[in-house]
């Protein structure tokens, strides 16, 4: 990846979208790069679409808008394929990395990306989140995805990050799950 890469996150409200764009922004922090990271509103309720925005660079950040030419596509929520069009304005040569349990193949043709040169991932996020968290919640454990697919951040620090923010916030068997899972969905990941 460049300089500066820009993650565009889909998902829906209450999925943890933004918390975990920030949580993976802060891991940039610990690995002395600059960043980004803010939320893309549409209605405020439970279960909308959302965007969530995360910036990482080696130097300093100069723009202030929403990512439009993303190297980087998380999609949270894979309802939202067909629904919404993920890979806009998706750099030639991006990463799209998805939660599902379909493969990569199956996501890169519903995608239309058979002649791209985009790289798809897909990790079974909910699959992990519900046996790991007992909740559908996995928009944390996507960060250990985005680390495998980009090595943009150290997975230590990150967990470090999801370790002590989610520590002042949780009981510490939910952050341990929580870790175990973002360990278990970095190690789960599919190229295709």
């Amino acid at each position: 990846m460049g300089k500066l890469t820009e993650i565009r996150w889909h998902g829906r409200a209450g999925q943890g979208l933004v918390t975990a764009g920030e949580l993976l922004a802060e891991g940039a922090l610990a690995d002395a790069k600059y960043f980004q990271a803010f939320p893309d509103y549409g209605p405020e309720r439970m279960g909308a679409p959302i965007k969530s925005y995360t910036r990482i660079s080696d130097e300093p950040i100069d723009v202030h808008y929403q990512v439009l030419t993303p190297e980087v596509v998380v999609v949270v929520n894979p309802n939202l394929l067909g629904v919404e069009d993920v890979t806009e304005g998706l750099a030639e040569d991006g990463v799209v990395i998805v939660n599902t349990s379909e493969s990569p193949q199956q996501i890169r043709k519903r995608l239309g990306l058979e002649k791209s040169k985009a790289r798809v991932f897909t990790v079974d996020a909910t699959g992990i989140a519900l046996e790991t968290l007992k909740r559908d919640i996995p928009a944390t454990l996507m960060i250990g995805a985005i680390i495998r697919a980009t090595e943009l951040v150290d997975l230590d620090n990150a967990v470090h990050v999801v370790e002590e923010k989610l520590g002042a916030k949780l009981r510490g068997e939910v952050v341990k799950a929580n870790i175990k899972a973002l360990r278990q969905a970095y190690e789960d990941v599919q190229e295709g």
